[in-house]
């Protein structure tokens, strides 16, 4: 009492400081008696929910919920359980607060009043909304960042020089403009990402993002949260905030759907609803997202035998096969072998600071090889080769590549080696034994050729020979030739 005496000089100068308190809270606090009449309440009140001291004092709470100027009265319900209330309001100000309602009782125990306490939550929750708004943008720019790095070592410029090449580009660079699906059609490895970036480069969305999804490549119960997202707690080991989908962080841009062959039925589904709703729906989520999503597609197979079996939708199919582009593969095109091959090998020579090159026999075997693997392969066989060429020369013999289809004739004289052009026989000079210079001939070209394929099989088929004959005429040559070298 000493102590309240030292603050408060009077009675009434402790009513004038503490209706001073009140009233400069902060928080709004409305104060009824036992029977819920209202008796006072402060000014962060009125402005929190936006009522004025008239409407409310000396009113009864039942009268102002009836008359809805209050949607839900804490005071009522600890009238009935003589207990603290909290819930949450919004008031017609739009501010959302968080109430609690206490009992208040007297000496002798007796419930005498009920004071309210009301917390403005609308700024915590704006500061809630600018750090969310902020964390999916670091997350956005953290994915954007993966798939950079994921397939920044696969960018490579178009190279077209061959007449069915330049015929899909022209394709490509009508369509480029416009928002228009886009489905690339080839085999594996003929270069369908480089032209989906090349569209991309060439649209009004080419500063925006360009994301890439192997739909063949995400497990099956994973791929729909990948793609669309999902909200916080949607299932056991989702991230508690949540994590945006690789539509939404493509929005503005262009997502690249490879393989779309692989994608699974339920998911065919979802996907036509985005391609015609423009919007998404994050997994345990119950608000669609709109997006601005240009999609390119590209596979290896052949969707329209898909719809016929049943395993592809129709609907999606007419959905993505607006405008398709078909590249060709490596084989018929055979102008851009060697400028590839070239473009490839400068690069490398760049990466590693080498001065490799192709002989000219080995530029002949890269043209008229059938390349099964297209473009990657071609790319593969000149990264091999440069490591394992003993010299800068790159010769056949480092290439490691053989026809599967047809043979490849290469063998020309001028690029024998020394040992090989001295086992030739020089010009005729007359009488001459025919026959035993066709064999020494014949001997010659068996002993390049097994030196270059490096087997029977390969070398035979080259020759026109059957293995058999291969075997049997080299141990015929063997022993009876008078060259010394020997296979």
């Amino acid at each position: 009492m000493t102590n309240v005496t030292k603050i408060f000089s009077t009675l009434s100068e402790a009513s004038e400081r503490l209706n001073a308190i009140i009233e400069h809270s902060f928080d709004g606090i409305f104060i009824t008696d036992a029977k819920a009449n209202v008796i006072r309440i402060n000014h962060a009140y009125e402005v929190i929910t936006g009522l004025k001291k008239e409407e409310v004092l000396g009113k009864n709470m039942a009268d102002l919920v009836r008359n809805k100027l209050i949607s839900e009265s804490g005071s009522l319900q600890v009238i009935k359980t003589k207990q603290p209330v909290t819930l949450q309001q919004c008031f017609r100000s739009g501010k959302e607060a968080l109430v609690t309602s206490s009992p208040i009782f007297d000496a002798d125990g007796n419930f005498i009043m009920i004071v309210t306490n009301v917390r403005d939550l609308t700024e915590i929750y704006n500061l809630k909304a600018v750090v969310q708004e902020k964390t999916a943008a670091m997350d956005r720019l953290a994915m954007e960042l993966e798939h950079l790095q994921t397939t920044s070592e696969d960018n490579q410029e178009i190279i077209a020089k061959d007449e069915t090449t330049l015929a899909a580009m022209l394709l490509a660079n009508r369509v480029a403009s416009m928002d228009t699906t886009v489905i690339l059609l080839g085999e594996t490895g003929v270069g369908k990402e480089v032209m989906a970036r090349y569209i991309f480069q060439h649209s009004h969305r080419a500063k925006n993002s360009f994301i890439k999804v192997n739909c063949g490549a995400i497990p099956e119960n994973l791929i729909e949260s990948e793609l669309f997202g999902y909200e916080g707690g949607a299932f056991t080991g989702a991230n508690k905030n949540g994590k945006i989908g690789l539509f939404e962080l493509a929005n503005k841009g262009t997502l690249f759907l490879d393989e779309i062959g692989e994608l699974p039925k339920d998911m065919q589904v979802k996907l036509l609803r985005v391609l015609q709703e423009q919007e998404i729906l994050r997994v345990g989520g119950t608000k669609p997202v709109k997006i601005d999503v240009r999609i390119i597609a590209a596979t290896n197979r052949n969707l329209e035998e898909m719809v016929k079996d049943g395993t592809f939708r129709e609907d999606l199919y007419y959905r993505l096969t607006v405008f398709p582009i078909s590249i060709p593969p490596l084989r018929m095109r055979k102008k851009d072998i060697i400028p590839l091959a070239l473009s490839f090998l400068e690069k490398l020579n760049q990466k590693y600071q080498l001065k490799k090159y192709f002989t000219d026999l080995s530029m002949q075997l890269l043209h008229e090889y059938d390349w099964p693997g297209n473009i990657r392969e071609l790319k593969n066989i000149v990264e091999r080769a440069i490591i394992i060429s003993p010299s800068d020369a790159i010769k056949p013999e480092d290439l490691h590549i053989h026809s599967a289809s047809k043979p490849i004739v290469i063998i020309k004289e001028n690029d024998f080696s020394d040992n090989t052009k001295n086992s030739l026989p020089p010009s005729p000079e007359f009488p001459i034994n025919l026959k035993n210079t066709l064999e020494k001939i014949e001997y010659t070209y068996m002993v390049q050729a097994y030196k270059f394929f490096g087997n029977v099989r390969d070398a035979a088929k080259n020759l026109g020979l059957t293995p058999s004959t291969f075997v049997r005429k080299r141990k015929q040559y063997q022993q009876n030739n008078t060259d010394p070298e020997r296979m």
